[in-house]
């Protein structure tokens, strides 16, 4: 399991990829249980990053209407089109 700081950048991360992502999706992307997702979650909103989050089979979380956020981590084409750049 990544250190926390670098799994909550994987999960904003991953919020910005999708419109809405169900916590069990997001625990198996990231490789943790969806009681991790959940503080990890928690901990982003208290960190002031709006996410909104719904309960029931078709729940999970997505990143507040209207958010948009820098980019967090560059994957590996990201990172040579900048370096070529």
């Amino acid at each position: 399991m990544p250190k926390t700081s670098a799994r909550l950048l994987a999960l904003l991360s991953l919020l910005q990829t999708r419109r809405d992502w169900p916590g069990t999706l997001l625990a198996e992307r990231l490789d943790i249980s969806l009681r991790i997702v959940r503080r990890d979650v928690d901990r982003l909103r208290e960190l002031g990053y709006p996410i909104a989050g719904a309960k029931g089979p078709e729940g999970g979380y997505r990143l507040a209407a209207g958010t948009d956020l820098p980019p967090l981590l560059f994957d590996d084409e990201q990172a040579i089109a900048l370096t070529v750049a």
